[in-house]
């Protein structure tokens, strides 16, 4: 199945470990996000709450407190104020200085905001977000991380970016790092009998590079607006 935003999929996740490496690309699908959260039609990319699935399978990662954590393509997710919460160093990459400057209003986190080259960045104790493009961030200016979080950032990038999505990654990370990665997957053919297994792109995706384990499946039936066939969400390691 697609990991592509099909009507109605529901959350999902992974967990992965090892391997860095390869090239990186821009991408062309800025304006599109730019505009979505200038207008506020970001719709059900963010959630009100922390991630549930987040809540009961981070822990299984032995993360000791302070590790540093790369979110991509965080929008305003409450899910770094958790990980932060939790006692991690939690470091965000953002395109939007809509969706970065929302997620600290209301906080009593008090950024520090400066410029430093392509990109603003967004400093308070435990919790950072660099805004700009995330094909052109580097390690330089992120240093190493320990883990990654991937709050359905593969989701939300078109099919043809997926690749090169993981590919700069990569590069971002060192031999090692984890990635827990939330996925949508449209189950409509699947019955709940069925024991889950991982999405055949996000195996073609990662498999030559990092151990892929499903740590948990969530099914979600959601009623009107087309939502209402049943979906599988699932979170590996």
């Amino acid at each position: 199945t697609s990991m592509a935003s099909a009507p109605g999929p529901v959350p999902t996740g992974l967990l992965m470990t090892d391997k860095p490496a390869a090239p990186d690309d821009t991408s062309d699908d800025h304006p599109y996000w730019l505009q979505m959260w200038r207008d506020n039609t970001i719709g059900g990319f963010h959630q009100e709450a922390t991630n549930e699935q987040l809540i009961s399978c981070w822990h299984r990662q032995n993360l000791p407190p302070g590790s540093r954590i790369l979110v991509p393509l965080c929008g305003k997710s409450l899910d770094m104020l958790w990980l932060q919460q939790q006692g991690f160093d939690v470091v965000g990459v953002e395109l939007s200085p809509v969706a970065a400057k929302a997620f600290f209003q209301g906080l009593p986190l008090k950024p520090r905001k400066t410029r430093q080259g392509a990109f603003t960045r967004w400093s308070s104790p435990g919790l950072t977000i660099w805004c700009g493009d995330f094909f052109a961030i580097r390690t330089q200016q992120l240093g190493r991380f320990d883990a990654v979080f991937d709050r359905a950032a593969l989701t939300a990038l078109p099919a043809e970016l997926r690749a090169r999505y993981v590919a700069h990654l990569q590069t971002l990370m060192h031999a090692g790092t984890v990635i827990f990665l939330m996925t949508t997957e449209d189950a409509t053919n699947t019955s709940r009998g069925q024991a889950p297994t991982s999405d055949d792109e996000v195996l073609a995706l990662y498999r030559d590079l990092f151990h892929v384990q499903l740590l948990d499946t969530v099914y979600e039936d959601r009623g009107g607006h087309g939502l209402d066939r049943p979906k599988i969400g699932a979170v590996m390691h």
